[in-house]
């Protein structure tokens, strides 16, 4: 039987406008790579953008195995996070280090299972 070839986070965060660290990009960062370390993946590099004092940040941790990406509304008090891991690695083990970051008021979590074989 052939396994999907990677498995695919999907996560939607609703917390406290402008609270902290909800919206602090440079710790969110940090916390990224230890999720990723969590799931088994490799960090090769990142990219982050913060878009003004007041407004949100989006980041893309690039990953061996894919990567991490989180874009953040500070005025609507959301952030969704995508994570999509290949091979071996386990999305659901870097789920508590992302929920215990950001410590939500309420959260949806989405797994997928992408490339299953068609036949």
């Amino acid at each position: 039987m052939n396994k999907p070839l990677g498995k695919h986070l999907i996560l939607d965060l609703w917390g406290e406008v402008a609270s902290f660290p909800f919206w602090s990009m440079d710790a969110a960062a940090e916390m990224f790579v230890e999720a990723a370390k969590d799931a088994g993946a490799t960090v090769l590099t990142q990219r982050w953008h913060h878009f003004g004092d007041g407004h949100g940040y989006t980041g893309v941790v690039v990953l061996a195995e894919s990567h991490i990406s989180v874009h953040t509304w500070p005025e609507k008090g959301y952030a969704a996070i995508d994570a999509f891991y290949c091979g071996v690695c386990d999305p659901e083990s870097s789920l508590p280090t992302m929920l215990d970051f950001y410590k939500p008021i309420k959260h949806k979590v989405l797994f997928i299972q992408r490339g299953e074989p068609l036949i």
